[in-house]
């Protein structure tokens, strides 16, 4: 598909994660730094025991939480009971297991990560040899090195809920489902930040978790973006030029073919 070829396609919402794979906070408009979204993804829960930057991909109760900035620019986590804090021993209280909220900006090396590759939906024990471990990118909490803003489109959503692929960028336009894949190897200006699109996304157990307000397990997610898509849903991109964005901005490409 051509630059010409490809509909016109717009922010519908904007998404900030503070914490990873805590529940997040919409926005109207988002400055886009280096790292992405500024504050996205800048807090990790660091496993005292194992020295894993949590996910719910094994702690499936990390979703039920929700993080937000304040107006100073700190984090803030409220859990399920209601209770509003940042502070450790709440923290692995509530999880179970000794955890420390971390600061990317503040870590010695990039965070190691873990995933299932039978993707299978259990828990896992720590030692299962299923699990394979890795380390992301430095300065943040995305565990991709290879993303730091990601798009995904309404019409490739389709019903499903927004929330379950954590997109950064939600599109809205005319749109076959798979729009945004067109984008890949080239570059998209999104307000005056500039990206260079790199990859489709693979997907993960994650995107079955059951989460507040009434998202349940659903494993039929996973299995039918394997059978459909190839295991790919939206796209991830890397920073090319700072800026900031809004809702309702239009997503020009600027590369590409």
């Amino acid at each position: 598909m051509t630059r010409e070829q490809r509909p016109e396609l717009s922010i519908a919402e904007l998404w900030r994660y503070p914490v990873k794979s805590l529940q997040g906070e919409r926005l109207d408009a988002a400055t886009v730094t280096a790292d992405g979204i500024l504050g996205d993804r800048h807090w990790g829960l660091l496993d005292r025991s194992t020295g894993l930057t949590l996910t719910a991909r094994r702690v499936p109760d990390l979703l039920f939480a929700h993080a937000r900035l304040s107006a100073t620019g700190d984090v803030e986590i409220e859990l399920p009971d209601g209770t509003v804090t940042s502070d450790d021993a709440v923290l692995s209280a509530w999880l179970g297991r000794k955890v420390e909220l971390r600061a990317a900006d503040n870590e010695p090396a990039p965070a190691t990560y873990e995933i299932d590759l039978n993707d299978d939906g259990r828990a896992g024990a720590v030692d299962d040899p299923n699990w394979v471990r890795w380390q992301g990118p430095a300065t943040t909490f995305h565990d991709s090195t290879r993303t730091r803003v990601s798009l995904v489109s309404q019409a490739t959503l389709g019903s499903w809920d927004r929330r379950r692929f954590r997109a950064n960028v939600v599109l809205h336009g005319d749109a076959e489902p798979g729009c945004e894949d067109g984008y890949v190897a080239g570059q998209v200006a999104i307000g005056t930040a500039v990206l260079d699109v790199v990859k489709a996304i693979d997907r993960c157990v994650m995107v079955t978790r059951p989460q507040p307000d009434g998202i349940a397990r659903d494993l039929d997610v996973l299995t039918t973006i394997v059978r459909q898509r190839g295991n790919e849903l939206g796209v991830g991109a890397l920073v090319r030029t700072p800026g900031d964005a809004r809702v309702g901005d239009v997503v020009r490409p600027l590369s590409g073919d």
